[in-house]
């Protein structure tokens, strides 16, 4: 795996080729701006080292040649997300939830804070009794089984 040390969320820019699909939720409720390719619709090599200079983000991939060919890009040789945490962990990824998220899981933007008074859509709960966070993409976050099924993950990757 290439030298990626102290990445950290906040700072570091990341574009998850189209094999690392699942790890991108991961990593954007870490509160990592984590571009996937499969969301771009972008699968060449060429387009992807491309896009990756253009935003200034490390290429996150399985593909060894392209790895090979991108400067900075971080290669992960596991098929499970929980050993491809692990070895992000082991590559100096800061891996932690954040208290309030950051970006959206679904589209990796970012996500504000629902107001107590807001409405939201019946699959989630009341913002006057839950802390609710809402996307530009209309999608609502609150810390439910999914925010502790990421945090046992993220457990499991140490």
């Amino acid at each position: 795996m290439n030298d990626a040390a102290d990445v950290r969320p906040g700072t570091d820019r990341l574009l998850l080729d189209v094999m690392l699909g699942k790890l991108a939720v991961y990593l954007r409720m870490c509160g990592y701006d984590a571009a996937s390719a499969g969301d771009r619709d972008v699968e060449a090599d060429n387009r992807l080292r491309g896009l990756a200079a253009a935003e200034d983000r490390r290429l996150l991939t399985r593909d060894r040649a392209l790895a090979a060919r991108t400067d900075g890009a971080v290669l992960l040789t596991e098929r499970d997300v929980i050993d491809q945490l692990a070895e992000l962990r082991a590559a100096g990824f800061a891996l932690a939830l954040e208290e309030a998220p950051a970006r959206c899981g679904r589209c990796n933007g970012a996500v504000e804070a629902v107001p107590p008074d807001a409405p939201t859509p019946d699959y989630a709960p009341s913002p006057a009794a839950t802390d609710c966070w809402r996307c530009d993409c209309g999608q609502v976050f609150w810390k439910g089984s999914h925010w502790d099924r990421v945090a046992g993950a993220l457990e499991r990757s140490r």
